[in-house]
C-alpha cells in the first residue's frame, strides 16, 4: 500500500520542485528585487521573478536543466515498507520525466548514452537518515548543472582557520563568476572528511533561507561570508549588482587534528527542493508548498 503513497506523493514533489519555488525563496528574490541598486541587475531580478510566476501559473519547469534528481528520505525505524521506498522513488522518477516532462539527464560516463528518463546507477541519489516513529518525510533537490559544476572542495591548512575558511569560499565565489546563474545561495560545510564536506554543504541547501542558524556564532559567520560575497559585485546573472548570494548556510562536522575540508556548493536563484511528511495512516503533508 504505502510504495503507492510513496510514488504518488514523490512525483508530486518532483512536480512542485521543478514548477514552483519554495516561499522562502520566493520572498528572498522579491526582497533582492526591492533592494538592488543596478538598474541591470534589476531589470534580472524581474526577468527572474516574471519566469517564476509563469512556471507556477503554467505548471511547467521554471528551467530547462531539470537536474539531477536527489532524495533525502527521513524515515521512522517502524515505517512499514521501507525496503519498498528505493523502487517507489525511482518508479515517480520515470513518470515525472515523461509527464511533467523533464529533461533526461542521466547519462553514463563512459558511454555518454543516457537513459532517457532520469534513472541510472545510483541515480536518483537517496540520502537516508533513520529516526524514532513510523511517519516518513521526503525532500526532493533537482540539482542543476550549471551550479553543480563549480562546487569545490578544498584541504586546507588546520592553521589557516576561520580565515582561511573565508578566504576559500570568496575566492570560489569569484572563481565561479556568472556560471551558477547569480543570485546563488551557498552551501558550506567544514571538518570532517573530503565526502563528509560535500554532503554536508549539499544537504545544507536544504535550510529555509529565513531560518537563523541555531550557533549563534555560526548565523554571524553565516552573516558575515553572505556580506563578503555580496561585496564582489557579480550581481543577478553574473551582469554587476549587490545581490550576488541569497543565502549561506554553513554545516560543520568534526574534523582530524591534520584535516580542514572545507566543501562550497553552489545553489542557482531556482532553489528547487520540496518536502513532505507521509504519516503512518497514510496521510500526506506537504511542508515547503502550499498545496490545495
Amino acid at each position: 500500500m504505502f510504495d503507492k503513497v510513496i510514488e504518488t506523493v514523490a512525483f508530486k514533489l518532483i512536480k512542485l520542485a521543478v514548477t514552483e519555488l519554495p516561499r522562502d525563496v520566493e520572498r528572498a528574490l522579491q526582497q533582492a528585487y526591492k533592494e538592488e541598486e543596478s538598474e541591470t541587475g534589476r531589470t534580472q531580478l524581474k526577468a527572474i521573478l516574471e519566469n517564476v510566476e509563469l512556471a507556477k501559473k503554467y505548471k511547467i519547469p521554471m528551467c530547462q536543466d531539470t537536474g539531477i534528481i536527489i532524495f533525502y528520505i527521513k524515515a521512522g525505524s517502524k515505517f512499514k515498507d521501507l525496503h519498498k521506498i528505493e523502487e517507489a522513488l525511482r518508479d515517480a522518477t520515470i513518470k515525472a520525466t515523461k509527464e511533467i516532462p523533464l529533461r533526461p539527464n542521466a547519462v553514463n560516463p563512459f558511454t555518454r548514452k543516457n537513459t532517457g528518463n532520469n534513472t541510472g546507477r545510483y541515480i536518483p541519489f537517496l540520502n537516508w537518515e533513520i529516526v524514532q516513529g513510523n511517519g516518513l518525510e521526503l525532500t526532493v533537490m533537482p540539482k542543476g548543472g550549471g551550479s553543480e559544476n563549480v562546487s569545490v572542495l578544498g584541504m586546507i591548512n588546520p592553521s589557516q582557520g576561520i580565515e582561511g575558511l573565508k578566504k576559500f569560499v570568496i575566492d570560489s565565489v569569484i572563481a565561479a563568476g556568472a556560471k551558477p546563474c547569480p543570485p546563488i545561495i551557498l552551501g558550506v560545510a567544514v571538518g570532517g572528511g573530503a565526502d563528509i564536506a560535500i554532503k554536508l554543504a549539499k544537504a545544507a541547501l536544504l535550510k529555509p533561507l529565513d531560518q537563523l542558524n541555531t550557533d549563534p556564532k555560526l548565523a554571524k559567520l553565516e552573516k558575515e561570508i553572505f556580506n563578503l560575497v555580496n561585496s564582489t559585485g557579480i550581481g543577478p546573472m553574473g551582469l554587476g549588482g549587490k545581490t550576488t548570494a541569497l543565502a549561506v548556510k554553513l554545516e560543520f562536522a568534526h574534523r582530524h587534528p591534520a584535516s580542514y575540508p572545507v566543501a562550497v556548493v553552489f545553489q542557482c536563484w531556482a532553489a528547487r527542493r520540496a518536502s513532505a511528511h507521509i504519516s503512518a495512516n497514510g496521510e500526506v503533508e506537504y511542508l515547503s508548498h502550499r498545496v490545495i
